[in-house]
C-alpha cells in the first residue's frame, strides 16, 4: 500500500482502539475496509467530470416517480403543473398510494401512469425504456439503490436528500454518474428558497467580501409529531434512522445553500471535520412512556437513540469554516440557521426574519428592501411569484423542479452536481465517525478528485433557458 495511502487511513482511523472497548459500532460509520475504498477511490483518475456537464436536449422530460409518500404525493403534483413534462410511471411499496396518485395527476387533466409496486417495483420502472428521470421520494436506505440502477439503465437520477448514507454510497454515485455520463442530483430545495438564493448572489458580487465562516441547521423538533407517530412515516423508518447511529443525520439543508456561497468543490473543498452530540435526554425517555402505553413502541424501548443535539465544524482547503447543526428531538423553533459571514458584512436567516449586517447593527427594514429589489436573481423574478401560488415549503420545492427540468429541456449544466451530492452527504457516515471516536479530526474525501480547483461556480443566469412554461391547473398541495 502506498504511503499516501496509508496515511489517509491512519488519520480517519485515529482512536480506532476504542472500538475494542465495546463501544457501538454504527452502522453508516467507515470501517477500516470503506476507508481504504475511498482512498483507493481518491487516487483514481475520474472517468469523466460531471460539474458543468450538459447533457443532450429534452424536448419533454419523461419522469417516473419512486415513492409516494408525505414528499412523493406533493411532488406528483409540482411536476404535473410543468409544461414540458410527461409523469410516464408512479411507484411505491404501497397500491393505495399510486392510487392517491393517479388521482392528483387526473385532477390536472393529466393521463394516468403506468404502475409499479411492491419491494422492488422500482427495478422494473428503471428498467422500463419510456423514462428519462427517475425522481427518488423513498426512505433514505433506498436513496443510492435507486439512483444507482437508474443511471445504469440510462436515466438520469434525481433524489431527494440525503444521497447517500455511507462512503462507499457516496464515491457509487459519483462513479456511476462519470461512467454513464447521466446526472445525479440531489433535491436540496432549501438551495432555492427565496433568502437563500439573495444571499447567493450578494456573495457572488462580493457584498460580503471574502466568505470566512457560515453556519447551517436542522433544528426541527419531530419527536412526537413525526418520528413516534404511526400514521407519519411507513413502517417507522425515520425514527429507526435515530437508532445507534449519532451524528449529524440530515446535513444538507443547512449545508447546501451556505456551500454554493462558498462555492465549495468550485475554487474550494471542505478538508476535515469535528463532530460532537450530546446525549440522548428525550427520545429514549419518550420510547420508555409510550411503550407502557402502546404495545406498538415496545420494539422502540431501551434502544441507544442518537444525541439530541449535534454539532459538526468543516473546515475548508482555503481555511474557511462552516458549523452545521443538527436537533430534531427537543423543543425549539424550526431553524435552518442559514448565516454567511465575510470580511466586509454578512447575512443571516432562521430563526427570525432575514437580517444584513455591514457592521455592528443590522440594516434598516428598507435597506433590506433595496438590496432585495437590486440582487434578486432573474430565476426567483421569473418563476418566483409561479412558486409561491404552487407552493411546497413557500415555493422553494417548485423552484427547485421547475429548474430541473427546464435545464434538462435546454441541455445545460445542472445546479447541483454528484460531487455535491456525495460531498454534502458524506457528512452524515463522517460525522458518526467522528463522534463515535470522541470527535476526533476526519478527513472529509475530494469527491472531484482533483477538479475543484477548475470547476467554474453555479451559473445563476437563466441564459439558455428559461422556455419552460407552466400549465393552468394549479395542484392542491400539502406542505
Amino acid at each position: 500500500m502506498p504511503t499516501h495511502r496509508r496515511e489517509f487511513i491512519r488519520k480517519l482511523t485515529l482512536g480506532g482502539s476504542a472500538l475494542a472497548t465495546g463501544l457501538p459500532v454504527f452502522a453508516t460509520a467507515p470501517n477500516e475496509e470503506a476507508l481504504a475504498h475511498s482512498a483507493q477511490m481518491l487516487e483514481q483518475t475520474p472517468s469523466f467530470n460531471m460539474c458543468g456537464y450538459a447533457a443532450p436536449k429534452l424536448d419533454v422530460v419523461r419522469i417516473g416517480i419512486v415513492g409516494l409518500g408525505m414528499r412523493g404525493s406533493d411532488a406528483v403534483g409540482r411536476l404535473a403543473y410543468i409544461d414540458g413534462v410527461e409523469i410516464i410511471a408512479l411507484c411505491d411499496k404501497y397500491a393505495d398510494r399510486i392510487a392517491g396518485a393517479q388521482k392528483t395527476l387526473a385532477a390536472v387533466n393529466r393521463p394516468i401512469a403506468k404502475e409499479y409496486s411492491g419491494e422492488e417495483g422500482w427495478k422494473a420502472l428503471c428498467e422500463s425504456n419510456d423514462i428519462d428521470l427517475v425522481y427518488i421520494v423513498t426512505p433514505w436506505s433506498l436513496h443510492t439503490p435507486i439512483a444507482v440502477y437508474a443511471m445504469k439503465n440510462g436515466k438520469h437520477a434525481a433524489t431527494e436528500v440525503p444521497a447517500a448514507l455511507t462512503l462507499e454510497q457516496c464515491w457509487e454515485l459519483v462513479d456511476t454518474s462519470e461512467k454513464t455520463k447521466r446526472h445525479c442530483m440531489m433535491l436540496e430545495n432549501c438551495c432555492y428558497d427565496f433568502f437563500e438564493l439573495l444571499t447567493l448572489n450578494m456573495s457572488r458580487q462580493g457584498l460580503f467580501g471574502d466568505i470566512v465562516h457560515a453556519e447551517g441547521a436542522y433544528v426541527h423538533d419531530l419527536s412526537t409529531g413525526w418520528l413516534f407517530n404511526k400514521k407519519a412515516y411507513a413502517d417507522m423508518w425515520r425514527l429507526k434512522e435515530n437508532i445507534g447511529k449519532n451524528g449529524s443525520l440530515y446535513p444538507t439543508h443547512g449545508l447546501g445553500p451556505v456551500a454554493q456561497c462558498m462555492n465549495i468543490n468550485r475554487g474550494d473543498l471542505m478538508e476535515h471535520l469535528v463532530s460532537m452530540s450530546t446525549g440522548d435526554f428525550s427520545l429514549a425517555p419518550l420510547a420508555a412512556e409510550l411503550s407502557a402505553k402502546d404495545q406498538f413502541f415496545q420494539p422502540f424501548a431501551g434502544k441507544n437513540y442518537r444525541g439530541n443535539m449535534n454539532n459538526t465544524m468543516i473546515r475548508t482547503v482555503k481555511g474557511k469554516t462552516i458549523l452545521i447543526q443538527h436537533d430534531v428531538s427537543t423543543p425549539r423553533p424550526y431553524s435552518r440557521i442559514h448565516l454567511v459571514s465575510g470580511t466586509k458584512g454578512m447575512a443571516q436567516k432562521w430563526p427570525g426574519p432575514a437580517k444584513i449586517a455591514f457592521g455592528h447593527n443590522w440594516i434598516k427594514p428598507e435597506e433590506l428592501k433595496s438590496l432585495e429589489e437590486k440582487y434578486t436573481l432573474p430565476i426567483v423574478k421569473h418563476i418566483g411569484a409561479i412558486a409561491k401560488e404552487v407552493g411546497g415549503h413557500g415555493g422553494m420545492d417548485f423552484i427547485m423542479d421547475w429548474r430541473l427540468i427546464d435545464c434538462l429541456r435546454n441541455g445545460l449544466p445542472l445546479d447541483q452536481d454528484v460531487y455535491d451530492a456525495a460531498s454534502w452527504s458524506s457528512i452524515v457516515p463522517l460525522s458518526i465517525l467522528s463522534t463515535q471516536k470522541r470527535s476526533r479530526t476526519i478527513d472529509i474525501p475530494d469527491f472531484t478528485r482533483g477538479n475543484w480547483k477548475k470547476n467554474q461556480p453555479v451559473n445563476l443566469t437563466l441564459e439558455g433557458g428559461a422556455t419552460t412554461g407552466v400549465r393552468t391547473d394549479k395542484p392542491a398541495l400539502k406542505m
